[in-house]
């Protein structure tokens, strides 16, 4: 626990401080709410890095969120090779936020690159895709919505424990695919639903590894993928602006925290669990 705490409170103490990452720790001078104030009134960067990391998320996560499911459907089947198949699905989250992913989807999506190759197979004139600030950032997006192998894994999961008896007894009420659906599917799977929702909110705002790669660390083309896990890192290791750095970490950490509460607070209108109580 002290792992975690002590460079936490420290961090707490520095975001009050000009603390440049070059001077002793005894030259660091305490400047109140400083930091907190240039954050909010005077740094254009912030709100630009909060605007990109809250499209980011708003676009990603939910269809991120919905290709998991859809294919977890198709795959709560029993058909031959259905094991080799989510092993492929699942394959692209096993790299997590790797460089080298990063790279290979970089050099995919340039103006020399395969996606531009196979459009050029039909006749479509591609562009330069990670370099346009028109599309950089949807890139990223796709990317992002590729690795849905671990929320797919845990619909899967949830997939196989919502019994049999009441998809007949829908159709015995003559229920189609799409009503059993709306009406038993997503209602007994709501509970995972909210787990991969919340887990991959947090995992949509903590974004960087890719933009990284993506812009050189400079968050460009033209601040179009300056999202704020990466503006955080320009302050406090190019800038050496390690005060103001730790400042910007404390507000993402109670963003997080308030998104996540309200998060909590809108479920019990929208989960259901199998013993009939809301939480």
């Amino acid at each position: 626990m002290g792992i975690t705490a002590v460079p936490m409170l420290l961090s707490l103490y520095l975001s009050f401080t000009n603390y440049d990452a070059l001077s002793d720790f005894s030259a660091v001078e305490w400047i109140g709410l400083d930091n907190y104030r240039e954050m909010f009134t005077a740094d254009a960067s912030f709100w630009h890095a909060v605007r990109v990391t809250v499209t980011f998320a708003l676009i990603a996560v939910p269809l991120k969120l919905a290709a998991a499911l859809g294919v977890a459907l198709l795959l709560n089947r029993a058909f031959r090779g259905v094991g080799l198949f989510r092993g492929l699905f699942y394959l692209p989250s096993l790299l997590g936020g790797s460089v080298a992913l990063a790279i290979v989807w970089v050099n995919m999506f340039n103006r020399d690159g395969a996606f531009n190759s196979l459009l050029g197979l039909f006749g479509i004139e591609g562009a330069p895709w990670v370099n346009d600030p028109r599309f950089a950032l949807e890139t990223l997006m796709a990317l992002a919505i590729w690795q849905f192998g671990a929320p797919m894994v845990i619909f899967l999961a949830g997939l196989k424990q919502i019994p049999v008896e009441l998809y007949e007894a829908a159709s015995v009420d003559g229920a189609g695919p799409w009503r059993q659906f709306r009406a038993v599917t997503l209602p007994m799977l709501s509970p995972v639903i909210f787990f991969n929702l919340v887990l991959e909110t947090i995992n949509g705002f903590q974004g960087f590894t890719s933009a990284f790669v993506l812009s050189n660390g400079t968050g460009g083309p033209v601040d179009s993928t300056l999202m704020y896990t990466l503006n955080l890192y320009i302050k406090g290791f190019t800038e050496l602006r390690m005060g103001y750095a730790s400042a910007l970490a404390w507000v993402f950490l109670v963003a997080i925290a308030l998104i996540t509460v309200v998060l909590f607070s809108t479920g019990r209108f929208w989960v259901h669990y199998a013993d009939g109580e809301d939480r």
